[in-house]
């Protein structure tokens, strides 16, 4: 069966302080159902807005749409992410990713949930002076 998501169309979401720092908006662009739960998001970062650290249970891929962002997993390398770039990220691999201090930043997030609906874990808060 064939289907526009936006039949359930759900508005857009403020970033939770619990994982965000900063203003971020994030749209829902597609929800598969059982057995295969894929989740679909375009997110929106202010300058110097990211997430806090966390993982997903399953792989996760990110994919630049404008701006200029970065992402680094646990004891890993900044990565700089620019338009058109995508990354992935491994099951349960602890990262956060955001916008760099002077850019706005816009990516799709891809990923799959659990079957109890658990997309991320959430961690503590990037600290300044990882951030910079």
């Amino acid at each position: 069966m064939v289907r526009l998501f936006n039949e359930t169309l759900v508005p857009s979401l403020r970033g939770a302080p619990v994982g965000f720092t900063g203003t971020v908006w994030r749209d829902e662009i597609a929800r598969g159902g059982a057995p295969h739960d894929l989740r679909v998001y375009r997110v929106s970062f202010e300058p110097g807005s990211r997430t806090a650290w966390h993982t997903h249970p399953s792989w996760q891929v990110l994919h630049v749409l404008s701006g200029i962002g970065r992402l680094q997993s646990r004891g890993g390398e900044l990565i700089t992410l620019r338009p058109g770039d995508s990354a992935w990220i491994d099951p349960e691999e602890e990262h956060w990713h955001g916008a760099a201090p002077d850019h706005h930043f816009v990516h799709i997030a891809i990923h799959m949930a659990t079957p109890d609906d658990r997309e991320v874990t959430w961690l503590e808060q990037v600290a300044d002076a990882e951030y910079r």
